[in-house]
């Protein structure tokens, strides 16, 4: 739990120091999208951004114990391409993803925001629900 904590804390500390000294919310699909734009001029903070989620991860996996990155249920490549495709969906319908919305905007008390990651919730527990029906769990 204390991982949790900390973790969360560091997320809305970056989150708020983007805000503070850059005056941009980190909502990764913006950050991403924006970097893919070609009409974009600001791409060096965004390259080294997107630089810094891959290399977290990276180390996490070097450093880390095994059992981090284990996978509990089976899960196919279908699915994860189906996941995929739900989530880009719902970012695009959402004009933004759950750190965009769920840490930046509620944090700001973005009414838009609220409704957007109540939203992302309920769909991925419907989602979750409807894969398990489909694969005879229930």
């Amino acid at each position: 739990m204390i991982n949790a904590i900390v973790g969360g804390s560091l997320i809305g500390i970056a989150a708020s120091m983007m805000l503070l000294f850059n005056g941009k919310i980190t909502g990764i699909s913006g950050i991403l999208g924006s970097f893919l734009n070609p009409e974009i001029k600001d791409r060096n903070w965004r390259i080294y951004f997107l630089l810094g989620l891959l290399s977290g991860g990276l180390l996490l996996r070097y450093y880390a114990q095994p059992e981090v990155f284990s996978i509990l249920t089976e899960v196919t490549r279908f699915d994860y391409i189906i996941a995929g495709f739900l989530v880009g969906f719902g970012t695009l319908l959402g004009s933004g993803c759950t750190s965009g919305h769920g840490v930046c905007g509620i944090s700001r008390f973005s009414t838009r925001s609220l409704v957007a990651t109540g939203l992302f919730i309920s769909s991925g527990i419907f989602s979750a629900y409807i894969f398990r029906i489909f694969r005879g769990e229930f």
